[in-house]
C-alpha cells in the first residue's frame, strides 16, 4: 500500500499535526472510567440506529466485543488497551493488546470520532493526542466528539513489528533505490530478502496477521468497546484504506465517515506505484515552478532546467554521497536518503522553502539539511534512534495486502515504463515493489472494489496535486462507493482537511457535526 518506504516506496502518511508520544499506559488508576459511563448519545449523529454496540456479534468473538475500556490518564489524553485475537479464524487462540487513547470532547458530547493518520504504520495514539493542541480536527468538532486514536496491530505500542535495530535500519533505508546494473539489482533483491527474513524470525505468526482487513475488524471491536452503535471515523491517506475496508465489511455500522487522500482498495501494487510516481512527479514540478518564480532558485531558471538538475543531483549522489555530520551512524547522504528528503517536502507546501535551502547546501557540498528532511520522513532522530516503527511495519502490511512478483526483469521493465511518464520518481517507485516480491509471507489480500452498499453517506476528500495519493484515486473511490460524495481541494500537498483551506474545513465539519453532504462537484 501507500507507504513511506519499501527500500524505495513512498509514504502516504500524514505528518501535519503529529505530536510527541503521549506515554500512554494501560494500567488502571485514579482516573479509572469505562466506556459504559458515557455511551454514545448519537443515534442521530450516526444516521440512526436502534442496535446495541454488540448486536449481531458472532458468538466466538463475544468476549472481545463485550470488553469495557479501563481508562487512565496519559498526558493530554486518557489511555486504555483493547484485546483482539491475533487470528480471526482462531478467536480462541493467541491475543494481542492494542493501545488506544482519547482526548475527551470539550463541550456537549455527541460521541466518539476515531482517527487514523495513515502509513501503514502511523500512530493513531500520537495523532489523536495532537487534538489537545488544536490539530487533527477543528475546535467545533472536538467540542462535540471524543477524539480517539489507536496504534493498529503491529504499530508502535501495539505488539510492534520490528525487524532491524536502528543501525541496520539506517543501512537498509540508505541503500540504492535505483539499481543501474545487474549486480546492483541482485544486491537490492538480497537486501530485501534479508529484511523479510529478519522480520519473520523476530515476529513469527504475527507477521501473517497485520493486514488491513484485520485492522478494520479490530476497529469494529473498538467501536463496540467505545459504546457506539455506529463508527464515526476520519482516516487520512492509508487510513482511507482502513476506512473503506471497514465500510465494506460493516456497511450498516458506518456513521460519519471522512476518507481524505484516498488509497483505492481495487488497485494493484503496480498501479499504486505508477500512480505515486506520477503524483510525486507532478508535485515536484509544482515545487520547481514555484522555486523558479521566487527568483534565485538554485535549481535553475526554468521548470525543465530545475527537474533536470534534481535528476542529475540524485545520480551524482548515487555515485558519490555527500558528507553529513551529527547523524549518529549515518555519515553520508546517499541517493536513498536524499530521495526521502526531497519526498518529505512534497507533503506540505510550507516545506518548499526548506527544501530549496537544503538543495543550496547540498550543491555547496553539505548533505546535512537534506538529511534532516529525510529524518522527518523516516521518523528518525538525529542521534540515529527512531521514534516509531513505521519504516519496518509498513512493509509487513503492504506485502500482506498486495502480492508482487519476484522477477527482476519485471521491475526493470516497469522502471523503464514508469520513467516515460515520471522520469524523476518512476524508477525508484518501480523498484520499490521488490520488497514484497521477496517477502517471506504470502499475501492474504487482493485488489477488490468496495461499494459499501447500505452505508450512510461517506465523504471523500481529494487534493488535485497530492503527491502520495493522487487526486484520481479519490475520484475513483467516490464513484465506486454506493453512497460516496467527493469534495475537491484544488491545491498542493498531501490530503485536504486541516491543510489551510477554510472551504474544505467548513464542509468537512458541517458533515461531521450535522450530516450535511456537500453539493455534487464542490471544489475549494
Amino acid at each position: 500500500m501507500v507507504g513511506r518506504r519499501r527500500v524505495a516506496g513512498l509514504a502516504g502518511f500524514t505528518i501535519l499535526g503529529m505530536a510527541a508520544a503521549t506515554g500512554c499506559s494501560s494500567g488502571s488508576g485514579s482516573n479509572h472510567e469505562t466506556s459504559a459511563v458515557a455511551p454514545s448519545t448519537g443515534s442521530s449523529v450516526s444516521g440512526g440506529s436502534s442496535a446495541s454496540p454488540t448486536a449481531g456479534t458472532p458468538a466466538a468473538l463475544a468476549r472481545f466485543y463485550d470488553q469495557k475500556l479501563d481508562w487512565s490518564s496519559c498526558g493530554p489524553a486518557k489511555c486504555a488497551t483493547l484485546t483482539v485475537p491475533v487470528d480471526y479464524a482462531d478467536p480462541g487462540g493467541a491475543t494481542i493488546k492494542l493501545v488506544i487513547d482519547k482526548v475527551p470532547a470539550t463541550g456537549h458530547r455527541k460521541g466518539s470520532l476515531v482517527v487514523n493518520p495513515g502509513g501503514p504504520g502511523g500512530s493513531g495514539v500520537d495523532y489523536a493526542a495532537a487534538a489537545s493542541e488544536g490539530y487533527v480536527v477543528r475546535k467545533d468538532v472536538h467540542s462535540s466528539y471524543d477524539i480517539v486514536g489507536f496504534d493498529p496491530r503491529g504499530v508502535q505500542r501495539s505488539a510492534p513489528i520490528t525487524c532491524y535495530d536502528d543501525a541496520q535500519l539506517d543501512t537498509y533505508l540508505g541503500a540504492d533505490p535505483t539499481p543501474d546494473t545487474p549486480a546492483e539489482e541482485q544486491q537490492v533483491a538480497a537486501e530485501n530478502k534479508a529484511f523479510g527474513k529478519a522480520c519473520l524470525a523476530k515476529n513469527g505468526n504475527l507477521l501473517r496477521h497485520v493486514s488491513t482487513v484485520e485492522v478494520a475488524r479490530d476497529m469494529d471491536i473498538l467501536r463496540a468497546a467505545l459504546g457506539e452503535d455506529k463508527l464515526n471515523y476520519l482516516g487520512k491517506s492509508y487510513g482511507t484504506l482502513i476506512g473503506s475496508t471497514y465500510a465494506g465489511l460493516f456497511p450498516q455500522r458506518v456513521g460519519r465517515f471522512v476518507l481524505d487522500g484516498v488509497v483505492p482498495p481495487d488497485i494493484t501494487a503496480e498501479q499504486e506505484n505508477l500512480g505515486q510516481a506520477k503524483g510525486f512527479e507532478q508535485a515536484t514540478r509544482a515545487y520547481v515552478r514555484d522555486c523558479v518564480a521566487q527568483g534565485s532558485c538554485p535549481l535553475g531558471s526554468s521548470l525543465d532546467a530545475g527537474m533536470t538538475r534534481i535528476r542529475s543531483f540524485l545520480k551524482a549522489v548515487d555515485a558519490k554521497p555527500l558528507p553529513v555530520t551529527g547523524q549518529g551512524d549515518v555519515k553520508e547522504l546517499t541517493e536513498g536518503w536524499a530521495t526521502m528528503g526531497i519526498a518529505e517536502a512534497m507533503y506540505d507546501k510550507s516545506s518548499w522553502p526548506v527544501l530549496t535551502d537544503a538543495f543550496q547546501a547540498a550543491f555547496n557540498g553539505s548533505g546535512n539539511k537534506l538529511m534532516a528532511l529525510a529524518d522527518q520522513y523516516a521518523s528518525r532522530n538525529s542521534n540515529g534512534t527512531y521514534s516509531g516503527n513505521i519504516m519496518q511495519v509498513i512493509n509487513a502490511v503492504n506485502c500482506l495486502d498486495r502480492s508482487s512478483p519476484s522477477s527482476l526483469a519485471t521491475y526493470r521493465q516497469e522502471a523503464a515504463a514508469f520513467s516515460k511518464v515520471a522520469p524523476t520518481w518512476g524508477p525508484m517507485l518501480a523498484w520499490g515493489g521488490l520488497v514484497c516480491g521477496e517477502w517471506p509471507v504470502k499475501a492474504t489480500g487482493k485488489p477488490e472494489k468496495i461499494t459499501a452498499a447500505g452505508s450512510g453517506p461517506i465523504l471523500v476528500v481529494g487534493t488535485t496535486r497530492d503527491p502520495a495519493t493522487p487526486y484520481e484515486w479519490s475520484v475513483q473511490l467516490a464513484n465506486e462507493l454506493a453512497n460516496g460524495h467527493l469534495i475537491t481541494r484544488d491545491g498542493d500537498g498531501h490530503t485536504g482537511y486541516m491543510m489551510g483551506s477554510t472551504c474544505i474545513d467548513n464542509a468537512v465539519d458541517d458533515y461531521i457535526l450535522n450530516g450535511v453532504v456537500p453539493p455534487k462537484g464542490k471544489t475549494c
